[in-house]
């Protein structure tokens, strides 16, 4: 994405490349649910480098046309386009955009594609059409969008609690991933009903989360129900510690080097996908809210 076109005084026409990285997991512990039924967590996420690319050129005639095909997802339930349409409802903004995608992120890896996908929307046309909305506001429209849409909008590494949506800043050295997809896509609905899944974790502090015993409370499920991802952590696991991110199915490890991150890509099983990325500081598109 161009810079100078953030940075300058007066919206652009058009914004492209802008980046909707891709996010993991560091831990995952389920510590209750509420009345309404949606589980309270306890998380660590951290943003990659690497993820899907979109871009934005204003219309003035409020129309929002999806410019790209996606497999099995029509316009009108996208997100992108969702969250195109709930910034114009809640601003009454008259202008529109044309919006390509462009995906690398795998759907049900729990990378957090579609909420990065939706949050990189918000923060750009909240550039684009210039409705000056604050950080915290695109956050609280993004949760109605989607659990992992708000972390995307906060924008750098964080310790989250309740569905996902109050964050606290977390200061991570910068590391490099090696991320695998194994063969699967999982619904995150089907892990969170399940009977089996622990949802008693007990909390842990945010002073306590480098020294704490941590997991992904998900994880066993995922790995009774798609044997693949347990295989894949068995793989990856011979060369550095490894977990399953968010629902699943990806699987991850931090590495030392990037030629230790190339060896391993080069020999993951060829009926897998690997991908290594570096964590990401803050989102590209930060300084699109205050």
């Amino acid at each position: 994405m161009d810079a100078h076109a953030l940075n300058a005084a007066s919206p652009p026409l058009r914004l492209t490349g802008c980046l909707a990285p891709a996010k993991l997991n560091l831990f995952l512990h389920v510590v209750g649910r509420r009345a309404d039924g949606y589980h309270l967590l306890q998380t660590a996420f951290r943003m990659l480098d690497w993820g899907d690319t979109l871009d934005f050129e204003l219309r003035t005639d409020g129309l929002i046309r999806r410019r790209t095909d996606l497999d099995g997802v029509p316009p009108e339930q996208d997100l992108v386009v969702r969250a195109a349409r709930l910034l114009q409802g809640v601003t009454g903004c008259k202008l529109g955009a044309d919006i390509a995608v462009h995906k690398v992120l795998p759907m049900g890896g729990g990378l957090g594609g579609g909420s990065s996908d939706a949050a990189t929307t918000l923060l750009a046309l909240n550039r684009l059409w210039n409705t000056k909305l604050s950080r915290q506001a695109l956050q609280d429209l993004g949760l109605a969008l989607g659990a992992d849409v708000p972390f995307f909008i906060y924008g750098r590494d964080a310790f989250a609690e309740g569905v996902g949506e109050h964050f606290q800043p977390l200061q991570l050295a910068p590391a490099r991933y090696v991320v695998i997809l194994p063969g699967v896509h999982i619904s995150t609905v089907e892990i969170f009903s399940s009977k089996e899944l622990t949802r008693n974790t007990d909390p842990i502090k945010i002073a306590d989360f480098a020294a704490s015993s941590t997991r992904n409370d998900l994880q066993p499920v995922a790995c009774n129900r798609y044997p693949e991802v347990a295989r894949a952590i068995e793989w990856l696991a011979q060369f550095a510690p490894a977990r399953m991110t968010g629902s699943g199915a990806c699987v991850f490890a931090e590495v030392a080097s990037e030629d230790e991150a190339r060896r391993i890509v080069a020999e993951c099983p060829a009926s897998w996908k690997a991908w290594q990325a570096l964590s990401l500081e803050r989102h590209p598109l930060y300084e699109s809210a205050t």
